[in-house]
């Protein structure tokens, strides 16, 4: 007998003689034949086959959570190999010999190869399924990453950060689809947070290790003083290989795994069942809901980008603080940041526990960090570094608690199996806002120098501080009750 796909706790009995009974999409049919003495569990009135030989279960599981840990691992070695070559943009700068021009000009093109990535690896998630199509993305991303050791031009540096861009984007889709796939709706917040404080946990990671592991590669005879940073791009591919591993023999769909109960797979089914029927693009598009996920994906992702890349600069330009001065302020910024997406994600389903609507639990936790960007525009006025390191935490810590019930909206107003597509649209437009958004940095930057106040960055801070709140307020408009999709199904032939 097949398991069922959406089972409450129930009590056991034993039927004598039992009922005949067939699970299929959580209904019941007396179809099968008659057994003495056959143990089932009777869940609101319902007898459930308890003996299923087939495939045996454990008596209860929270094997849900092994999948976000997973999740966690494989974004924090997104981000691992994302922020090699930043943190050692410096170095390199003087080896290879690019210009602050083509540096960011690099970092354009990555943000473009992303953007196009995000679009096409949600559809790929979708057509594939998780198991290889997260495979692939990883596998890509990896080699991308490790390739930034056979290089040595200026050229060369442009094709593999562009390649790591492409493969890059497959994460966040299969990730936030997978979570739709294991988590119900009032546990994919807290899911999502906790598995994207793996990118802070990569940003703190990344500039504590690479010395360690310059120094290493650099007192090896095949790399050498002058070449010890190509062993840095290598060692990333362990994070890479090491996951694509554990994921091929972990993973499966909830109502395959053998490891998991059928209580949690009432938890993780206990949201209104759907259809398997996939769905094309073009039936997203006209949808009031896939705008509002877009733009608050386009107007806050920026920032976010922005905090990465410019914080070493602000902190650099505003308070003269050298490269070993900036790596307690940036590690702060990550460290809250870790803990805003934990926070997020917990508090809006502690709302929904509590008896709230979904609608009300992602409106008001949505709200309430918008609001906490606010102060980060003081940040550029202030004399004190600390002051200005600690209004930025704060606004990273609020935008992760932020992204993480963003990122939740798509799995709220969409079906499941175009998760990964909705997610991979919101994302393209996220990146493509911070592609546009360094352009318009460059600009405010140059001409601010231009003038002599190369620590003002009040026009990029204001932005940010007030991106948020108007965000929500296009999002509310465009869905006010974040109701559920009603795609039209394809017509059969």
């Amino acid at each position: 007998m097949k398991r069922p796909s959406s089972i409450p706790n129930g009590n056991t009995i034993i039927c004598q003689p039992p009922s005949t009974f067939k699970f299929a999409e959580g209904l019941c049919a007396n179809e099968l034949p008659k057994e003495e003495g056959l143990k089932r569990t009777t869940i609101l009135g319902i007898p459930i086959d308890m003996n299923s030989a087939d495939q045996p279960v454990p008596a209860s599981s929270n094997y849900r959570w092994v999948i976000c840990g997973l999740l966690f691992w494989v974004t924090t070695a997104n981000y691992i190999d994302r922020g090699v070559f930043s943190n050692l943009a410096p170095e390199l700068q003087r080896q290879i010999g690019w210009t602050q021009d083509q540096y960011w000009n690099m970092t354009v093109a990555f943000n473009i190869a992303y953007a196009i990535s995000l679009l096409a690896a949600g559809r790929m998630m979708d057509v594939l399924g998780l198991r290889w199509g997260f495979t692939i993305a990883c596998a890509a991303w990896g080699l991308a990453a490790m390739s930034h050791s056979l290089v040595s031009t200026v050229a060369g540096f442009f094709i593999v950060r562009m390649l790591l861009g492409l493969g890059e984007g497959g994460n966040f889709p299969s990730a936030i689809k997978t979570t739709a796939e294991w988590f119900p709706k009032r546990e994919r917040a807290l899911a999502t947070g906790l598995f994207n404080s793996g990118s802070n946990v990569g940003g703190i990671l990344v500039p504590f290790g690479l010395p360690f592991v310059v120094a290493t590669f650099s007192s090896m005879a095949v790399f050498g003083p002058a070449n010890g940073w190509r062993g840095a791009f290598l060692v990333t591919g362990i994070f890479d290989l090491g996951w694509i591993i554990a994921w091929l023999l972990i993973y499966k769909k909830p109502q395959e795994h053998p490891r998991v109960s059928r209580a949690e797979l009432a938890i993780i089914n206990s949201d209104p069942s759907e259809t398997a029927v996939r769905i094309p693009w073009r039936r997203l598009l006209p949808h009031r809901q896939t705008w509002a996920y877009v733009t608050a994906k386009f107007m806050t992702d920026c920032f976010w980008w922005f905090y990465l890349f410019g914080a070493p600069y602000f902190f650099s330009d505003r308070f003269g603080l050298s490269l070993k001065a900036r790596s307690g302020p940036i590690a702060a910024i990550h460290i809250f940041a870790s803990v805003g997406s934990i926070g997020g994600g917990w508090l809006s389903g502690h709302l929904m526990k509590r008896g709230w609507s979904v609608n009300k639990s992602r409106k008001v936790t949505l709200l309430i960090f918008a609001s906490l960007m606010v102060p980060v525009v003081f940040a550029t006025v202030t004399s004190t570094a600390w002051v200005a390191v600690a209004l930025i935490a704060v606004a990273a810590a609020a935008h992760q608690a932020w992204s993480a019930n963003v990122f939740s909206l798509a799995g709220d107003m969409f079906p499941r199996r175009v998760v990964g597509s909705v997610t991979g649209l919101g994302g393209f437009a996220g990146s493509i806002g911070g592609t546009l958004l360094f352009i318009i940095v460059g600009q405010i930057r140059k001409a601010a120098i231009a003038r002599g106040e190369t620590g003002n960055y009040f026009l990029i801070f204001l932005a940010a501080s007030l991106a948020y709140l108007t965000a929500l307020l296009v999002a509310h408009l465009l869905a006010p009750k974040l109701e559920a999709v009603k795609i039209e199904e394809p017509k059969a032939a």
